[in-house]
């Protein structure tokens, strides 16, 4: 398989999280010239913080794009300059006001190669202990959740728990315990 000839990139809209282009592509397949959009958000930082008791901090939360609550881990771009870890560290406190000295980079995938370009790096926080309140920014509202560690298969199977980052978070925390 030989990848597409790009011809042009085309930056069609600037958001406040991502931009979207359009690139002219070949195929080299079909001999066909395709208009391709690419959506062009950040980087994406999850984390499993789990307390020295066992039991998982989740977030519940409004999203805009299902127009659901969800049920989620901590999580956040990562800002311009910073790396995943350093990210991951403030999206936890600012979503929960938990902290860990303990994190653990547990995969890094691709949350929707078709149409995005972006990561998504899941870490582990170990020990987490609660440092201060919560410091949202002005889109957020966020509800802290402790839940135990061992019901998270049966969340995730009941449909508790559907963001596909999450429950692949959760598939990267199984293969780490082996």
């Amino acid at each position: 398989m030989k990848k597409w000839e790009q011809k042009e990139r085309v930056k069609i809209l600037e958001c406040t999280i991502f931009d979207v282009r359009m690139d002219i592509s070949f195929s080299q397949k079909t001999g066909m010239v395709h208009n391709l959009y690419v959506i062009e958000p950040a980087n994406w930082v999850n984390i499993i913080a789990i307390t020295k008791s066992k039991d998982v901090i989740l977030v519940r939360q409004y999203r805009h794009g299902s127009e659901t609550v969800t049920l989620e881990i901590p999580g956040g771009m990562v800002d311009d300059g910073e790396s995943p870890e350093e990210a991951a560290k403030r999206e936890l406190l600012e979503e929960t006001g938990y902290s860990s000295r303990d994190l653990t980079l547990l995969g890094v995938c691709e949350p929707n190669p078709a149409i995005q370009n972006n990561l998504c790096y899941t870490f582990l926080a170990t020990d987490v202990e609660l440092e201060k309140e919560q410091k949202m920014d002005s889109t957020e509202d966020i509800e802290v959740i402790l839940c135990p560690l061992k019901e998270i298969g049966e969340m995730i199977v009941k449909r508790e728990i559907t963001h596909a980052l999450v429950i692949a978070a959760f598939h990267y925390y199984s293969v780490y315990k082996g």
